[in-house]
């Protein structure tokens, strides 16, 4: 996948943090916490992807990408909550879901192959 397409995909999937957060209830405590946590660490996946298409170094790149890693997973763990707590029908989270674990192996699929082109690549 080109750095562009993930780029898209990264900011979209962020988009749909914030429109799954906008269908959580209003009233209530779990549903304004969550929406936060889930506007937060969706967007945040996104930021940090660019953050490591501009990196200066293949270990800041490889740093990067280890923030977007933590924050698709801890996505999902907002995903589980609100599933738990039944405040969407599961049927609105399936799709995000998968993406969010798409999101999350082709990141660490990306750490695999950046660390092993560390580890490969010629001394200067």
């Amino acid at each position: 996948m080109k750095t562009d397409d993930l780029r898209a995909r990264t900011f979209q999937f962020g988009m749909r943090c914030i429109r799954l957060a906008e269908a959580l209830p209003k009233s209530g405590l779990p549903g304004e916490i969550l929406a936060r946590q889930l506007i937060r660490c969706g967007t945040s996946a996104g930021a940090n992807y660019r953050a490591a298409a501009r990196a200066r170094s293949r270990n800041d790149f490889i740093a990067n990408l280890g923030i977007v890693e933590e924050e698709c997973d801890e996505t999902l763990y907002w995903f589980d909550v609100t599933a738990e707590l039944k405040l969407v029908k599961q049927s609105q989270l399936t799709d995000i879901q998968r993406e969010a674990n798409e999101l999350l192996a082709i990141t660490v699929s990306s750490i695999k192959t950046a660390r092993t082109n560390t580890k490969t690549a010629p001394k200067k």
